[in-house]
Protein backbone atom coordinates (compact mmCIF):
# COMPACT_ATOMS: atom_id res chain seq x y z
CA UNK A 1 0.00 0.00 0.00
CA UNK A 2 2.81 2.39 0.90
CA UNK A 3 4.63 1.47 -2.34
CA UNK A 4 1.52 2.33 -4.34
CA UNK A 5 1.19 5.70 -2.58
CA UNK A 6 4.88 6.58 -3.13
CA UNK A 7 4.67 5.61 -6.80
CA UNK A 8 1.63 7.84 -7.40
CA UNK A 9 3.23 10.81 -5.62
CA UNK A 10 6.45 10.43 -7.65
CA UNK A 11 4.44 10.29 -10.89
CA UNK A 12 2.76 13.54 -9.89
CA UNK A 13 6.04 15.49 -9.89
CA UNK A 14 6.81 15.31 -13.67
CA UNK A 15 3.14 16.02 -14.41
CA UNK A 16 3.23 19.27 -12.43
CA UNK A 17 6.57 20.26 -13.99
CA UNK A 18 5.15 19.65 -17.46
CA UNK A 19 2.01 21.67 -16.71
CA UNK A 20 3.95 24.64 -15.36
CA UNK A 21 6.39 24.58 -18.29
CA UNK A 22 3.55 24.44 -20.82
CA UNK A 23 1.70 27.33 -19.17
CA UNK A 24 4.89 29.39 -18.98
CA UNK A 25 5.77 28.80 -22.66
CA UNK A 26 2.24 29.47 -23.95
CA UNK A 27 1.95 32.75 -22.05
CA UNK A 28 5.44 33.75 -23.20
CA UNK A 29 4.38 33.34 -26.85
CA UNK A 30 1.10 35.19 -26.32
CA UNK A 31 0.83 38.42 -28.38
CA UNK A 32 1.23 40.59 -25.29
CA UNK A 33 4.15 42.82 -24.43
CA UNK A 34 4.09 42.91 -20.61
CA UNK A 35 6.27 46.01 -20.49
CA UNK A 36 3.86 48.01 -22.66
CA UNK A 37 0.96 46.69 -20.61
CA UNK A 38 2.57 47.83 -17.36
CA UNK A 39 3.39 51.23 -18.88
CA UNK A 40 -0.28 51.63 -19.73
CA UNK A 41 0.15 51.82 -23.50
CA UNK A 42 0.67 55.58 -23.46
CA UNK A 43 3.76 57.59 -24.32
CA UNK A 44 7.04 56.36 -22.91
CA UNK A 45 10.71 56.55 -23.70
CA UNK A 46 12.97 53.70 -24.74
CA UNK A 47 14.78 54.01 -21.42
CA UNK A 48 11.51 53.63 -19.49
CA UNK A 49 10.54 50.65 -21.64
CA UNK A 50 13.87 48.88 -21.07
CA UNK A 51 13.78 49.67 -17.37
CA UNK A 52 10.40 47.98 -17.03
CA UNK A 53 11.60 44.93 -18.96
CA UNK A 54 14.66 44.68 -16.72
CA UNK A 55 12.55 44.97 -13.57
CA UNK A 56 10.25 42.20 -14.80
CA UNK A 57 13.15 40.01 -15.90
CA UNK A 58 11.89 39.88 -19.48
CA UNK A 59 15.34 40.35 -21.00
CA UNK A 60 16.48 36.99 -19.60
CA UNK A 61 16.14 33.83 -21.74
CA UNK A 62 12.90 31.87 -21.38
CA UNK A 63 14.55 28.92 -19.62
CA UNK A 64 16.25 31.24 -17.09
CA UNK A 65 12.95 32.95 -16.34
CA UNK A 66 11.21 29.59 -15.99
CA UNK A 67 13.82 28.24 -13.56
CA UNK A 68 13.68 31.46 -11.55
CA UNK A 69 9.88 31.21 -11.42
CA UNK A 70 10.02 27.55 -10.33
CA UNK A 71 12.50 28.33 -7.56
CA UNK A 72 10.15 31.00 -6.25
CA UNK A 73 7.21 28.63 -6.69
CA UNK A 74 8.87 26.03 -4.47
CA UNK A 75 9.14 28.76 -1.81
CA UNK A 76 5.44 29.53 -2.19
CA UNK A 77 5.98 32.76 -4.12
CA UNK A 78 3.71 33.07 -7.18
CA UNK A 79 4.83 36.58 -7.99
CA UNK A 80 3.26 40.01 -7.60
CA UNK A 81 0.41 41.49 -9.60
CA UNK A 82 1.69 43.99 -12.14
CA UNK A 83 -1.26 46.31 -11.71
CA UNK A 84 -2.41 46.09 -8.11
CA UNK A 85 0.82 45.17 -6.36
CA UNK A 86 -0.62 42.36 -4.21
CA UNK A 87 0.95 38.96 -3.70
CA UNK A 88 -0.67 36.47 -6.08
CA UNK A 89 -0.22 33.63 -3.55
CA UNK A 90 -1.91 35.59 -0.76
CA UNK A 91 -4.78 36.63 -3.03
CA UNK A 92 -5.31 33.05 -4.10
CA UNK A 93 -5.28 31.76 -0.55
CA UNK A 94 -7.99 34.31 0.19
CA UNK A 95 -10.11 33.20 -2.78
CA UNK A 96 -9.46 29.44 -2.65
CA UNK A 97 -12.02 28.68 0.13
CA UNK A 98 -14.84 30.12 -2.00
CA UNK A 99 -14.02 27.89 -4.96
CA UNK A 100 -13.42 24.87 -2.72
CA UNK A 101 -16.83 25.28 -1.11
CA UNK A 102 -18.54 25.44 -4.49
CA UNK A 103 -16.63 22.37 -5.65
CA UNK A 104 -17.35 20.36 -2.49
CA UNK A 105 -21.05 21.23 -2.33
CA UNK A 106 -21.58 20.68 -6.06
CA UNK A 107 -19.76 17.35 -5.97
CA UNK A 108 -21.80 16.17 -2.99
CA UNK A 109 -25.03 17.16 -4.75
CA UNK A 110 -24.01 15.32 -7.93
CA UNK A 111 -23.14 12.17 -5.95
CA UNK A 112 -26.14 12.19 -3.61
CA UNK A 113 -28.59 12.73 -6.48
CA UNK A 114 -26.87 11.18 -9.50
CA UNK A 115 -25.72 7.81 -8.10
CA UNK A 116 -29.04 6.75 -6.46
CA UNK A 117 -30.92 7.76 -9.62
CA UNK A 118 -28.43 5.76 -11.68
CA UNK A 119 -28.98 2.72 -9.43
CA UNK A 120 -32.75 3.10 -9.82
CA UNK A 121 -32.43 3.36 -13.61
CA UNK A 122 -30.24 0.23 -13.72
CA UNK A 123 -32.56 -1.79 -11.48
CA UNK A 124 -35.57 -0.70 -13.57
CA UNK A 125 -33.70 -1.27 -16.85
CA UNK A 126 -35.82 -0.79 -20.00
CA UNK A 127 -38.84 0.20 -17.93
CA UNK A 128 -40.64 3.52 -17.56
CA UNK A 129 -38.44 4.73 -14.69
CA UNK A 130 -35.32 4.00 -16.75
CA UNK A 131 -36.57 5.96 -19.76
CA UNK A 132 -37.72 8.89 -17.61
CA UNK A 133 -34.39 9.15 -15.76
CA UNK A 134 -32.39 8.84 -18.98
CA UNK A 135 -34.39 11.70 -20.50
CA UNK A 136 -33.85 13.73 -17.30
CA UNK A 137 -30.08 13.14 -17.59
CA UNK A 138 -30.05 14.29 -21.21
CA UNK A 139 -31.89 17.52 -20.31
CA UNK A 140 -29.48 18.29 -17.47
CA UNK A 141 -26.44 17.55 -19.63
CA UNK A 142 -27.70 19.87 -22.40
CA UNK A 143 -28.79 22.80 -20.20
CA UNK A 144 -26.13 25.58 -19.93
CA UNK A 145 -25.11 26.44 -16.37
CA UNK A 146 -25.60 30.19 -16.76
CA UNK A 147 -29.16 29.59 -18.06
CA UNK A 148 -30.02 27.33 -15.12
CA UNK A 149 -28.45 29.87 -12.80
CA UNK A 150 -30.56 32.74 -14.12
CA UNK A 151 -33.72 30.63 -13.89
CA UNK A 152 -32.86 29.74 -10.30
CA UNK A 153 -32.20 33.37 -9.40
CA UNK A 154 -35.51 34.50 -10.93
CA UNK A 155 -37.67 31.75 -9.45
CA UNK A 156 -36.11 30.78 -6.10
CA UNK A 157 -34.50 34.13 -5.37
CA UNK A 158 -36.76 36.88 -6.71
CA UNK A 159 -40.18 35.22 -6.97
CA UNK A 160 -40.19 32.90 -3.94
CA UNK A 161 -37.50 34.68 -1.90
CA UNK A 162 -36.13 31.40 -0.57
CA UNK A 163 -32.49 31.83 -1.54
CA UNK A 164 -30.08 34.76 -2.00
CA UNK A 165 -29.13 35.49 -5.60
CA UNK A 166 -25.59 36.80 -5.05
CA UNK A 167 -22.80 36.96 -2.50
CA UNK A 168 -20.96 34.34 -0.45
CA UNK A 169 -21.47 35.20 3.22
CA UNK A 170 -23.51 32.20 4.36
CA UNK A 171 -24.28 28.58 3.50
CA UNK A 172 -27.53 29.59 1.79
CA UNK A 173 -25.54 31.63 -0.74
CA UNK A 174 -23.98 28.38 -2.00
CA UNK A 175 -27.20 26.39 -2.47
CA UNK A 176 -28.08 27.72 -5.92
CA UNK A 177 -24.48 27.80 -7.23
CA UNK A 178 -23.93 24.21 -6.04
CA UNK A 179 -27.02 22.91 -7.82
CA UNK A 180 -26.20 24.90 -10.96
CA UNK A 181 -22.60 23.65 -11.08
CA UNK A 182 -23.61 20.07 -10.37
CA UNK A 183 -26.33 19.80 -13.03
CA UNK A 184 -24.13 18.30 -15.74
CA UNK A 185 -22.34 16.02 -13.27
CA UNK A 186 -25.64 14.73 -11.89
CA UNK A 187 -26.38 13.58 -15.43
CA UNK A 188 -22.90 12.06 -15.81
CA UNK A 189 -23.07 10.19 -12.49
CA UNK A 190 -26.55 8.94 -13.34
CA UNK A 191 -25.54 7.65 -16.78
CA UNK A 192 -22.23 6.05 -15.80
CA UNK A 193 -23.73 4.37 -12.71
CA UNK A 194 -26.61 3.04 -14.80
CA UNK A 195 -24.34 1.80 -17.61
CA UNK A 196 -21.83 -0.02 -15.41
CA UNK A 197 -24.41 -1.40 -13.02
CA UNK A 198 -26.51 -2.83 -15.86
CA UNK A 199 -23.42 -4.68 -17.15
CA UNK A 200 -22.54 -5.98 -13.68
CA UNK A 201 -26.12 -7.11 -12.95
CA UNK A 202 -25.93 -9.36 -16.02
CA UNK A 203 -22.76 -11.06 -14.75
CA UNK A 204 -22.67 -14.73 -13.84
CA UNK A 205 -21.71 -14.18 -10.19
CA UNK A 206 -24.73 -11.90 -9.71
CA UNK A 207 -27.05 -14.54 -11.14
CA UNK A 208 -25.38 -17.07 -8.87
CA UNK A 209 -25.99 -14.85 -5.82
CA UNK A 210 -29.68 -14.62 -6.75
CA UNK A 211 -29.85 -18.40 -7.25
CA UNK A 212 -28.44 -18.90 -3.75
CA UNK A 213 -31.36 -16.95 -2.33
CA UNK A 214 -29.74 -13.57 -1.63
CA UNK A 215 -32.20 -10.70 -1.40
CA UNK A 216 -32.33 -8.23 -4.27
CA UNK A 217 -31.12 -5.45 -1.98
CA UNK A 218 -28.05 -7.47 -0.96
CA UNK A 219 -27.37 -8.49 -4.55
CA UNK A 220 -27.34 -4.86 -5.70
CA UNK A 221 -25.50 -3.26 -2.77
CA UNK A 222 -23.04 -6.00 -1.78
CA UNK A 223 -22.25 -7.74 -5.06
CA UNK A 224 -23.15 -5.55 -8.03
CA UNK A 225 -22.68 -1.97 -6.82
CA UNK A 226 -19.30 -2.59 -5.21
CA UNK A 227 -17.87 -3.86 -8.49
CA UNK A 228 -19.28 -0.91 -10.41
CA UNK A 229 -17.74 1.71 -8.10
CA UNK A 230 -14.37 2.26 -9.82
CA UNK A 231 -15.65 4.33 -12.78
CA UNK A 232 -17.98 6.21 -10.44
CA UNK A 233 -15.08 7.08 -8.13
CA UNK A 234 -13.03 8.23 -11.11
CA UNK A 235 -15.82 10.48 -12.32
CA UNK A 236 -16.50 11.88 -8.84
CA UNK A 237 -12.84 12.73 -8.30
CA UNK A 238 -12.25 14.30 -11.70
CA UNK A 239 -15.52 16.22 -11.47
CA UNK A 240 -14.40 17.83 -8.20
CA UNK A 241 -11.21 19.14 -9.78
CA UNK A 242 -13.02 20.31 -12.90
CA UNK A 243 -15.78 21.97 -10.88
CA UNK A 244 -13.25 24.12 -9.03
CA UNK A 245 -11.63 25.29 -12.26
CA UNK A 246 -14.70 25.58 -14.47
CA UNK A 247 -17.09 27.44 -12.16
CA UNK A 248 -16.15 30.77 -13.78
CA UNK A 249 -19.61 31.49 -15.19
CA UNK A 250 -21.30 30.46 -11.95
CA UNK A 251 -18.95 32.53 -9.77
CA UNK A 252 -19.47 35.55 -12.02
CA UNK A 253 -23.25 35.10 -12.15
CA UNK A 254 -23.63 34.76 -8.38
CA UNK A 255 -20.96 37.31 -7.42
CA UNK A 256 -18.68 34.81 -5.67
CA UNK A 257 -15.02 35.97 -5.44
CA UNK A 258 -13.44 32.61 -6.27
CA UNK A 259 -10.44 31.52 -8.32
CA UNK A 260 -12.32 31.48 -11.60
CA UNK A 261 -13.32 35.14 -11.47
CA UNK A 262 -9.78 36.07 -10.41
CA UNK A 263 -8.21 34.33 -13.42
CA UNK A 264 -10.76 35.86 -15.80
CA UNK A 265 -10.10 39.32 -14.41
CA UNK A 266 -6.35 38.71 -14.75
CA UNK A 267 -6.83 37.78 -18.41
CA UNK A 268 -8.85 40.93 -18.99
CA UNK A 269 -6.14 43.03 -17.35
CA UNK A 270 -3.34 41.11 -19.14
CA UNK A 271 -1.87 40.49 -15.69
CA UNK A 272 0.48 37.61 -16.53
CA UNK A 273 1.60 36.78 -12.93
CA UNK A 274 -2.03 36.49 -11.82
CA UNK A 275 -3.01 34.31 -14.79
CA UNK A 276 0.09 32.12 -14.53
CA UNK A 277 -0.27 31.64 -10.79
CA UNK A 278 -4.00 31.00 -11.08
CA UNK A 279 -3.70 28.31 -13.72
CA UNK A 280 -0.85 26.62 -11.86
CA UNK A 281 -2.82 26.57 -8.60
CA UNK A 282 -5.85 25.09 -10.37
CA UNK A 283 -3.62 22.49 -12.03
CA UNK A 284 -2.07 21.57 -8.67
CA UNK A 285 -5.50 21.25 -7.03
CA UNK A 286 -6.75 19.07 -9.88
CA UNK A 287 -3.62 16.88 -9.74
CA UNK A 288 -3.99 16.40 -5.98
CA UNK A 289 -7.63 15.40 -6.45
CA UNK A 290 -6.65 12.82 -9.06
CA UNK A 291 -3.97 11.56 -6.65
CA UNK A 292 -6.64 11.14 -3.97
CA UNK A 293 -8.78 9.21 -6.48
CA UNK A 294 -5.85 6.92 -7.31
CA UNK A 295 -5.27 6.27 -3.61
CA UNK A 296 -8.96 5.47 -3.11
CA UNK A 297 -8.62 2.76 -5.77
CA UNK A 298 -6.38 0.82 -3.40
CA UNK A 299 -9.22 0.60 -0.88
CA UNK A 300 -11.86 -0.40 -3.42
CA UNK A 301 -10.02 -2.63 -5.90
CA UNK A 302 -8.61 -5.80 -4.26
CA UNK A 303 -6.32 -6.34 -7.26
CA UNK A 304 -4.29 -3.26 -6.33
CA UNK A 305 -4.02 -4.43 -2.73
CA UNK A 306 -2.76 -7.81 -3.89
CA UNK A 307 -0.26 -6.35 -6.35
CA UNK A 308 1.40 -3.96 -3.91
CA UNK A 309 1.26 -6.21 -0.87
CA UNK A 310 3.34 -8.85 -2.60
CA UNK A 311 0.54 -11.40 -2.86
CA UNK A 312 -0.13 -13.26 -6.09
CA UNK A 313 -3.41 -14.72 -7.14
Amino acid sequence: MLRYLIKRILLLIPVLIGITLLIFVVLDFAPIDPAITVLGGGEYTVEEYEAVRDSLGLNDPLLVRYLHYMLNLVKGDLGTSWFRGYSVAEEFMHRLPYSLQIGIYANLVSIVIGIPLGILAAVRHNKEADFTLTFFALVLAAAPNFWLGMLGQIYFGLRLGWLPVSGATSFMHYVLPAFVCSSGWIASNLRITRTWLVDVIRSDYVRTARAKGASEFRVITHHALRNALLPVITLAGSSFGILIGSAVATETLFGIPGLGTFVVKGIGDKDVPAVTGGIIILAVVFSLVILAVDISYAFVDPRIKAKYSGRRG
